[in-house]
């Protein structure tokens, strides 16, 4: 199990967590290496346990999932957040991705596209339901009142963004650019720094929104 995903799952029922750790338990790359019943224990057991993928739920008590999911993903940014909720409502898709989530997955969604969804996400891809995934897209398509940025993308950073959006991980950028793969990283940041963005998912989606790959090259689940 040395190299098996190591999950925590937080939700505030009980018997939704023991159900998904039923169900984790039956794959052999996953682990589940604890529970957590509302956010406040999962900002906690995120540091101490240090988890590759959060199951979050969004409606919790003490500290709801928008809010772990941004202290989470700010003090531990290599911990990947993966909301599992019953929740498609604009004022939670985009708070929860802008918290830095690099999926959402609906409670009704099959045991497939849970395992699919945790993969990707441990491999730093973000995985959105078709229906959020739409969702999103919509709301990139409405041009922005405020420039995005005074400093455009260099050629380089353009490059990268595409990338994202063609469904490439860090590391086939890296071998695809022929660089190292911190590089790509520190492109990766100033990429969501110059255009005040939260998140590689919306870094691929602006790539769609200003023609820099079209939705022919993305995959069925926003991927990165």
């Amino acid at each position: 199990m040395n190299d098996a995903i190591r999950v925590l799952v937080v939700d505030d029922h009980e018997i939704v967590r023991k159900g998904i750790r039923a169900l984790l338990s039956k794959d052999r790359g996953i682990q589940v290496i604890g529970e957590a019943a509302n956010g406040a224990a999962a900002i906690t057991q995120a540091g101490s346990l240090k988890p590759d993928v959060i199951l979050m739920d969004l409606m919790m008590p003490k500290v709801d999932g928008i809010e772990a999911t941004r202290q989470i993903t700010t003090a531990h940014p290599d911990v990947h957040v993966l909301v599992l909720t019953s929740f498609a409502a604009d004022d939670k898709v985009f708070p929860a991705i802008k918290a830095g989530a690099l999926g959402y997955l609906l409670k009704d969604s099959s045991p497939t596209e849970l395992l699919q969804a945790i993969r990707q996400v441990h491999q730093g891809q973000p995985s959105l339901d078709s229906s959020i995934a739409l969702k999103v897209l919509q709301e990139m398509a409405h041009p922005t009142q405020e420039a995005p940025t005074t400093h455009p993308l260099t050629e380089r950073e353009e490059q990268v963004v595409r990338l994202i959006a063609h469904g490439k991980s860090n590391r086939e950028i890296a071998d695809e650019l022929s660089v190292a793969k911190i590089t790509v990283s520190k492109h990766i940041s100033n990429i969501l720094g110059k255009l005040h963005l939260a998140s590689r998912t919306q870094a691929a989606l602006y790539a769609l929104k200003e023609g820099l790959a079209s939705l022919e090259d993305v995959p069925p689940r926003i991927s990165e």
